[in-house]
């Protein structure tokens, strides 16, 4: 076993991967329990991240452990930020992950810092924390630990059931701690659409159940119903249905809203359209333009649809603290600082 993980360290730049050894490249390693993944370890020289004040965002800090995510979510907003390590925003992105191997050890050495003033921190902004590389790696118990012990108060963002594992440590920081919420992100309710548009998250039922999990931890539960699709998941049908069920699951509130497609994210999704939903293309190229984001009148529509079942449901109570759904609903660029 030793001897098959020492063949894969890359011990020098061979050009292969221009980007990567600019930020602490240890090695990559591939394994049979992540088929046609590669992890890419890196030594990060900062944990913290001050988000950029023209990002006009509800949140001052982050911290993401990992860049690129096995999720595959076809619109993630994040997909040009692999860019910038000179890898591409779509296959890439989904296979080559970036995993900041000492993240929790460094994040507890800046939370030491007398400047720290113990601000909310946002983890799940760029790429799931709890996506299939925590399984390996393990990395949030420790940015977690170190977070509660500084008397930090963090928000987590997920689609990933892994959240599971932590719930006992996130529970205490939220009731014996300065504080923790959590945010469940669930838009598609269709089994069969879900699995074609996230093929690496968990099934709607399964994050359906964490919902619930979430709820006997004696925490609130907050649900991202985002992003909501043109023609595919935006009917009143489709949103009441998924909603009900979001309620039943025991969740304290939801937020809706659409898609965007920023930058090269805008490709990758019509090129899935066009494999899965060519009759839509020509419909989502009128919706969209004039660039990434969902003209005015749609928008409005959809908010006229939503509010009266998120009344139903009894969820209108709002986010304690926002993470991905608020990035996706700004015109912030991407940027390699905030993540």
């Amino acid at each position: 076993m030793g001897m098959r993980w020492d063949g894969q360290a890359v011990g020098v730049d061979d050009g292969a991967l221009p980007g990567l050894p600019r930020i602490g490249l240890v090695r990559s390693v591939r394994s049979p329990q992540f088929d046609g993944i590669t992890f890419h370890e890196v030594l990060c020289k900062s944990a913290l991240n001050r988000v950029p004040e023209a990002a006009a965002l509800p949140f001052r800090y982050t911290v993401n452990a990992f860049r690129g995510c096995s999720h595959a979510c076809r619109y993630c907003f994040a997909r040009p930020t692999h860019e910038y390590l000179d890898l591409d925003s779509g296959t890439d992105f989904d296979t080559q992950i970036v995993v900041k191997v000492n993240v929790a050890e460094v994040l507890r050495r800046e939370l030491r810092r007398p400047s720290w003033t113990r601000e909310t921190v946002a983890l799940g902004t760029n790429t799931d924390p709890y996506q299939r590389a925590e399984g390996r790696y393990a990395l949030m118990p420790g940015i977690i630990g170190a977070l509660g012990d500084s008397g930090t108060p963090f928000s987590i963002l997920t689609k990933g059931t892994l959240l599971r594992r932590d719930l006992p440590l996130i529970a205490d920081v939220a009731h014996h701690g300065p504080g923790a919420s959590v945010a469940i992100s669930l838009a598609v309710g269709d089994s069969d659409l879900q699995r074609d548009l996230e093929p690496g998250t968990p099934s709607p039922q399964a994050r359906l159940a964490l919902i619930s999990a979430v709820r006997d931890a004696g925490l609130d539960c907050h649900v991202m119903v985002a992003p909501v699709l043109p023609y595919l998941t935006d009917s009143v049908e489709h949103l009441d249905t998924l909603l009900g069920e979001i309620a039943a699951a025991g969740a304290s509130g939801a937020t809706v809203f659409g898609l965007h497609l920023r930058g090269s994210t805008r490709g990758w999704f019509l090129q899935w359209l066009q494999r899965s939903h060519p009759e839509l293309v020509l419909r989502y190229q009128r919706l969209y333009r004039r660039g990434a984001y969902l003209p005015p009148d749609y928008r409005d529509t959809l908010r006229t649809r939503v509010a009266p079942l998120l009344a139903r449901y009894g969820l209108t109570g709002r986010a304690p603290t926002a993470g991905v759904g608020a990035v996706s609903q700004t015109a912030a660029p991407a940027c390699p600082t905030l993540f």
